[in-house]
């Protein structure tokens, strides 16, 4: 029995929820049974010009009938990581060892410093940045460089969220992420009275910032784009902490006697994506944007994934009226196989034929009336990200899924095989569609896999811990959802992971 201290600590969580935490540490979880990665033709759908084309006038005559969109956009990230090679490179110069410019990364950092939006504001800071000699580059300016850049000495940007930081330089303005998310939405997230609905999930502690941020270009934006937007926030729920163990799976104790509870990671959003009143919500993570000249590929496919969504939502909501109204016969079930199979990729379990006709009906009827979402996905080229499967959910059924590498069976040589041959990966380029055909909102949280979440290894003042992590928001959080796989241009696709990909094209005039 856990103490009344640590329910104390963190009311918003259960002792309920703690026991079962505590038990899935010594259980672990089990990894992801993969059938087949998803491929052009199974499971991943192709569509040429003519069909991209017809799919967003779907969608753009969707949005003249009133179509409640939004966007959703996970901007809780510090840019740490973004910056985890010049805080190794600050560690090494303070402990007394040189620089390195044989080093790729270092040399590409310094001999571009011109070419990063946040150059002037550097200079501002620490003038002799405008006149690098990448040959003569001493150790202490290289530090101090570094400092101004990452630390409180200067723009501190090493302890701020990705969202505000200057990503992209153009003639007369410097954009942040937020901001490109601003244009994006103007261009294919707009109702009909040309309103922009944009929720953001950011941390507490990075409100005030984000808030501060949007009251002075929401203004400009407006006026730039003829739009009018709503932006909203929110942070992830305390009651979706979990507990931190130890490595033999005892509770973690702080140095102030309290029990250490940790955010449990994106999958907890999913209760903030419940909370939104939008039909159709647009998914994309905050790092994910590109210049203004070299966004077309991005706003087409957007549309192309939210007509595809709006056809498929209206065929089957078709046929859960004729459910409804008692019109579904033999014959009907029959075309409904073939359409869970071949349309939403899902297969039916093995004892499926056996089963007497209600209660095929009623299979039939849960695969169809829940929510739907289109993802976006993209030929593997090396880039990081969780990949497309056929994989088995919690009700023993095969289905499309994106799974991550932390999900799987290495170890499984058939398992690894599959893993090998996928043909693409995940962008997180998402559109859902949350409500039922009776217009209700569904309860996100009742499709779940709780069966997805997954342990990490972390660590705190030096001390070695475990962390869980829930079902991640597009991993096992819609596990149980109709899902439909859709082939984009990796031109849609421009993260920033680190510093340096901001010299890459995509972030370049």
């Amino acid at each position: 029995m856990m103490t009344n201290k640590l329910t104390d600590q963190n009311s918003l969580v259960s002792e309920k929820q703690i026991q079962h935490q505590l038990q899935q540490f010594i259980d672990g979880f089990p990894s992801i049974v993969l059938k087949k990665s998803a491929t052009i033709g199974d499971g991943i759908r192709k569509y040429d010009n003519t069909e991209v084309k017809n799919n967003i006038l779907y969608y753009q005559n969707e949005i003249g009938r009133g179509l409640k969109v939004e966007k959703f956009v996970p901007a809780s990230g510090a840019a740490t990581r973004m910056f985890k090679h010049l805080f190794e490179l600050k560690e090494q110069l303070e402990t007394g060892k040189s620089l390195d410019l044989n080093d790729s990364k270092t040399s590409a950092f310094f001999s571009n410093l011109t070419k990063f939006a946040f150059f002037k504001e550097l200079c501002d800071i620490h003038p002799a940045a405008a006149n690098i000699d990448i040959d003569n580059l001493s150790d202490t300016l290289a530090l101090e460089i570094i400092d101004s850049l990452l630390t409180s000495k200067g723009l501190n940007y090493g302890n701020l969220p990705k969202g505000v930081l200057k990503f992209h330089l153009y003639e007369d303005e410097v954009r942040t992420p937020l901001e490109e998310h601003l244009f994006e939405a103007a261009h294919y997230g707009m109702d009909k009275n040309r309103h922009c609905a944009i929720h953001f999930t950011v941390s507490p502690e990075h409100q005030s910032i984000f808030k501060e941020l949007t009251q002075s270009t929401v203004p400009v934006f407006e006026k730039k784009y003829d739009v009018k937007y709503d932006i909203t926030f929110s942070t992830q729920k305390k009651s979706t902490d979990t507990i931190a163990v130890n490595p033999d799976n005892t509770p973690f104790i702080n140095d102030d006697g309290t029990h250490l509870f940790r955010p449990g990671g994106h999958g907890a959003l999913i209760e903030n994506l419940d909370d939104l009143d939008a039909e159709m919500i647009f998914i994309k993570n905050i790092d994910n944007v590109t210049v203004e000249d070299r966004s077309e590929d991005t706003t087409t496919y957007k549309k192309l994934l939210a007509g595809v969504l709006l056809k498929e939502r209206d065929t089957i909501f078709s046929w859960l009226r004729k459910f409804d109204d008692n019109k579904i016969s033999t014959n009907n079930i029959s075309i409904l196989e073939n359409y869970v199979l071949n349309k939403l990729c899902v297969i039916l379990p093995e004892d499926y034929p056996q089963l007497e006709f209600n209660k095929k009906k009623d299979l039939i009827y849960t695969i169809l009336n829940r929510p739907i979402r289109v993802c976006g996905m993209v030929k593997n080229e090396g880039e990081p990200g969780g990949g497309p499967f056929w994989a088995k959910n919690n009700h023993n059924i095969f289905s499309l899924q994106i799974v991550e590498s932390s999900q799987m069976d290495h170890n499984d040589y058939q398992q690894q095989t599959l893993i090998n041959g996928a043909t693409h990966f995940n962008p997180v380029d998402l559109v859902c569609y949350t409500r039922d055909y009776h217009g209700n909102n569904f309860n996100l949280k009742n499709f779940i896999d709780p069966e997805t979440g997954f342990i990490s290894h972390k660590s705190k003042n030096g001390r070695q811990l475990k962390a869980l992590e829930l079902p991640g928001l597009w991993n096992g959080a819609m596990a149980n959802w109709s899902t439909i796989f859709v082939e984009v241009p990796l031109s849609t696709f421009s993260p920033v992971k680190e510093v340096n990909d901001l010299l890459r094209k995509e972030h370049q005039l």
